[in-house]
């Protein structure tokens, strides 16, 4: 098969095809001289450095081609954002104020839903400390109760006793 009828798909591919085919006409061609022979092997050689310079020539420049095209992409990305957010603030132009009052909404639910907590504790404490103080007020109030029944209890005592004690002397 010669190239002429079916091109390769790959430049590496069709240098190693002429590479081939300049050998295997040096093997037919004993005439050749060593000489005409290197001069063969150096032009192949230098013809398939020319290619791959030239392939990364072309790699290179479409490499630049896409980083360009990257960056227009990006300038266009960032264009369409900004439109999109002049957009909607035409849709709604309260928009931001909404949320930011909303915002301002959440953050007091918070702080009363602690303060809500608190003041049940509190609630809770004072009530456990009435309680408490009513229980000991009610103590007093008996204890205070005791001590009038025992002080007239030991009045009446140390009455009878000098009532006994001053019926003995006028006797």
């Amino acid at each position: 098969m010669s190239t002429l009828e079916h091109p390769p798909q790959h430049p590496q591919t069709q240098q190693m095809l002429l590479l081939q085919q300049s050998s295997g006409s040096l093997s037919f061609n004993s005439n050749m001289s060593s000489r005409e022979d290197e001069e063969m092997s150096r032009s192949a050689l230098s013809t398939f450095r020319a290619k791959e310079e030239e392939i990364e020539k072309k790699k290179m420049e479409v490499r630049e081609r896409v980083l360009s095209q990257l960056g227009r992409v990006q300038e266009e990305t960032k264009r369409l954002a900004s439109i999109r957010e002049e957009l909607e603030m035409l849709a709604d132009p309260t928009r931001k104020d909404v949320s930011t009052v909303r915002k301002k909404i959440d953050a007091v639910n918070k702080e009363l839903k602690s303060l809500g907590h608190t003041c049940q504790k509190k609630e809770r404490e004072y009530k456990e400390a009435l309680e408490a103080f009513n229980e000991k007020n009610k103590e007093k109030v008996q204890l205070i109760t005791k001590l009038m029944e025992l002080v007239s209890e030991s009045e009446k005592l140390r009455m009878k006793k000098l009532e006994e004690l001053s019926k003995n002397i006028c006797l």
